[in-house]
Order: structure tokens, then sequence, then C-alpha cells
């Protein structure tokens, strides 16, 4: 099997406040179990990866790869808990990332 080209994607890490107020919507239905989702408006493609509830603050979530093949997205997210003695929220949390990119009706692989 061949493999095809891959292209990596621009995109941007979209903070709270700029997320489109009905993805936000659906986030908070949905953040307490784990997701991926993908959100088309207007010129972009939001790509959402949520980790559930986790039993403190202090989580972080980076982007490893985001790449796209004539066919497909292929988006791989890390999630990093808080470091040995870093002083944390003792709320839960549910951490995820929202990524966007330009619009593609492409398939979204999430690794």
């Amino acid at each position: 099997v061949s493999k095809q080209q891959e292209t990596p994607l621009d995109y941007t890490v979209v903070p709270r406040s700029d997320v489109p107020e009905t993805l936000l919507n659906t986030l908070n239905e949905k953040k307490s179990e784990s997701m991926t989702m993908t959100y088309g408006e207007g010129e972009y493609l939001y790509i959402i990866v949520g980790y559930g509830v986790m039993p403190t603050g202090g989580y972080s979530i980076s982007v490893e790869r985001l790449v796209e093949t004539e066919d497909e997205i292929f988006i791989k997210t890390n999630l990093r808990g808080p470091a040995a003695g870093e002083a944390v929220n003792k709320a839960e949390s549910y951490p995820y990332i929202v990524v966007k990119t330009e619009y593609t009706d492409k398939k979204v692989v999430f690794e």
C-alpha cells in the first residue's frame, strides 16, 4: 500500500472566548465524556478533541500532528497531566482542545 503524500496543515488553537457560540454550547453539553468531533462554520473547520472529566485542573493538550492527504485529515493530540508538585485546582476539569483550520469536507481521522 503506497502511503499518500501528507501535507502539514496550518491551524490555530482556538481560545474558549473565540469558539463559536453554537459549538461552545455543544461542548458544554458533551465535555464530561471523551469526544472527537468536527464543526464547520463559514470558511473554517473546527476539530475538537476532548478527554472527559479529570480529577483536578492543570491538564494541557498539545497537537502532535495535523496533516492532510488527498482524501483525509489526520490529527493526533496529547494530554499532559499536571507536573509533580504543581499547585492545581482541586475541582474536576474537562480538558479539550479546539483547533481551527481552513474549511474542507475531507474526512477527519483521530489518531
